[in-house]
């Protein structure tokens, strides 16, 4: 493998550049009207242009991505996550133009990629599930009697996706014909497919979800898990590893469960099986990203390894090297999604220019970042800027460590997470470890973010103020 094109953009596509750099492999990047000059087009050996700023005219055209990898000569195509990442009929396009995709074969990101399918395929392993139906369904009235016979709350959930997107929580039968069709529609506006399924609502969960690498010569590795219970609207923004609840016994049950999700589709590279963790440590199989995660980093600092690194040398047809028992947990990680949002205004995209835009330095630091000062923010795209790590021997450590970061990350012209991950980071709930995926519904509230920020504000004001009077007091010794 000689030159890989990254099908993506941004910190991603960065991040992706960086390893094969490591590993004497050219990149290639792709770039729309967009985002000619940004970072991750610099950063490459090559670039090529494929089309104007809307994603359906630029990255999420297979055939010209496609085109761009053979012109130039590229052996594979690392598509990162979102875009074309799990699309399974690129992946098979790929693979017949002898271009080696750096994921898992079509044919598993088929079967996890529709929830129905992939609880079809993990039942004989005896996973736990969720209770509720095995069928996609779009009648309502057939609907409505298979919840009343789950029992409510129930959840509704698109089969044909993720993000939030076509999934609604119902409390009682009377809301539930309202729900269902707003389910529906989100679902047929999102995916284009507008099939549902139902299963009973977890009042209290965790989200936890397990790393697994697996080779073409039948080694399958999990490495260990991430808790991405702190969400807004079912999207994830604040990440760990190790969670604060888990037990090695249950670690390693829920492990060795994952490995068994990965057996079920012959899965290769990198993957995500997702849990939920109820209240009482029983744990549910969600569904299994078949694609690197944003949140992949925390895992790489706990466990001192290269997950890009490891899914070239897989999808190179080599064995893995390290075996299970190699793998030790070391230290704890955090991230934090860095999002061009107003974390005051409902979490609204925040557009504008990055007039200040300075990342935090120093040891236990890792920012996988896309952005440089001055750059306008594309409204074409996902929000996200990067994602801020911090590492440290402890909890503890890496809380505090991370609350300095984000003090000495300096961004202004847009409005960002920053604030709002400071105050998560902060809250007793957070430290304590006892939350779940409400926590942003029980803690949080604009008006409670807008009372801290004004108090920062003030103590940094009078903090100036002092150093000002300090400064008037120094006698200058004329020159």
């Amino acid at each position: 493998m000689q030159k890989i094109l990254v099908a993506n953009r941004g910190e991603i596509a960065i991040r992706v550049m960086k390893t094969a750099k490591k590993m004497g492999i050219k990149t290639v990047a792709v770039y729309s009207t967009a985002d000619r000059n940004a970072p991750h087009v610099k950063f490459a050996d090559e670039a090529v242009w494929i089309g104007e700023a809307p994603s359906s005219q630029s990255y999420l055209l297979g055939h010209k991505i496609i085109e761009a990898a053979k012109s130039l000569n590229a052996d594979a195509i690392h598509p990162g996550y979102g875009f074309l990442s799990e699309n399974a009929d690129f992946a098979e396009e790929a693979e017949k133009n002898n271009l080696i995709f750096i994921g898992p074969k079509s044919h598993a990101i088929k079967i996890m990629g529709s929830k129905l399918a992939a609880k079809d395929a993990v039942k004989e392993y005896n996973i736990p599930m969720v209770p509720g139906i095995d069928e996609a369904i779009t009648d309502i009235e057939k609907a409505k009697q298979a919840a009343k016979a789950i029992g409510f709350p129930i959840l509704i959930k698109a089969s044909a996706g993720g993000g939030g997107k076509g999934m609604r929580v119902v409390e009682t039968e009377a809301d539930f014909e309202f729900q269902m069709n707003r389910a529906i529609s989100e679902a047929v506006a999102a995916f284009g497919d507008g099939s549902v399924f139902i299963e009973k609502y977890v009042a209290s969960p965790r989200h936890i979800e397990i790393q697994v690498m697996a080779d073409s010569h039948g080694n399958i590795l999990y490495l260990f898990e991430r808790e991405c219970s702190i969400q807004r609207r079912h999207q994830k923004v604040v990440e760990e590893a190790p969670s604060s609840v888990l037990t090695p016994e249950l670690r390693k049950r829920m492990g060795e469960a994952a490995v068994l999700v990965a057996k079920s589709c012959d899965y290769l590279g990198a993957g995500t099986v997702e849990f939920l963790l109820d209240e009482n440590n029983n744990f549910y199989f969600l569904e299994m990203n078949t694609r690197l995660q944003v949140e992949h980093p925390v895992t790489e600092l706990i466990t001192g390894t290269d997950l890009v690194e490891l899914q070239i040398r897989v999808a190179r047809g080599e064995a893995l090297t390290i075996k299970q028992e190699d793998l030790q947990l070391k230290g704890h990680a955090l991230e934090l999604r860095v999002y061009a949002e107003d974390p005051l205004n409902d979490f609204l995209p925040s557009v504008g220019c990055l007039d200040v835009y300075q990342l935090p330095v120093g040891e236990g630091i890792r920012v996988d970042n896309g952005f440089e000062q001055g750059m306008d923010i594309p409204i074409y795209y996902d929000p996200m800027l990067a994602k801020l790590i911090t590492f440290g021997q402890t909890r503890e450590e890496a809380i505090q460590l991370m609350i300095k970061a984000i003090e000495n990350y300096k961004v202004e012209g847009v409005q960002t997470t920053l604030p709002f991950g400071k105050f998560v980071f902060e809250h007793e709930a957070f430290r304590s470890g006892k939350f779940d995926t409400h926590f942003v519904k029980k803690y949080y509230n604009a008006d409670v973010l807008k009372i801290q920020m004004a108090k920062e504000a003030e103590i940094a004001a009078l903090i100036a103020l002092k150093q000002y009077f300090e400064d008037q007091k120094i006698v200058r010794l004329p020159s």
